[in-house]
């Protein structure tokens, strides 16, 4: 792949993470104790976990294009971490952060 084209998808994958992150972060603030209806309490405490899980997964996707961009840099953007074997370019188009190639990862379960 192009290395500015990489450059590209992974700006826009890290731009379309941060605002997602962003979003979850800066969710309205919660009520006060206090000022919660006991049936809402549940629905509360569901929502937070969901936030959190959202924000976690937001994180380890974040944490991907980190490792593509030091791909890129390394010159090794493209190539399967696990065997070296270059990953399509029509997979890197769907998937900017794709480590391995659809094979291996199909391998993995």
């Amino acid at each position: 792949m192009d290395e500015a084209r990489a450059r590209e998808l992974l700006a826009a994958e890290r731009e379309r993470i941060e605002r997602a992150l962003a979003a979850v972060d800066d969710g309205s603030p919660d009520e006060a104790p206090d000022e919660l209806d006991p049936s809402d309490e549940g629905e509360a405490l569901y929502r937070e976990a969901f936030d959190e899980g959202i924000g976690e997964d937001l994180r380890e996707q974040l944490a991907a294009v980190e490792r593509a961009e030091a791909r890129l840099a390394a010159g090794t953007y493209g190539l399967s971490v696990e065997s070296g074997q270059p990953i399509p370019d029509e997979r890197l188009e769907a998937r900017p952060t794709a480590e391995l190639t659809v094979e291996e990862e199909n391998a993995r379960g």
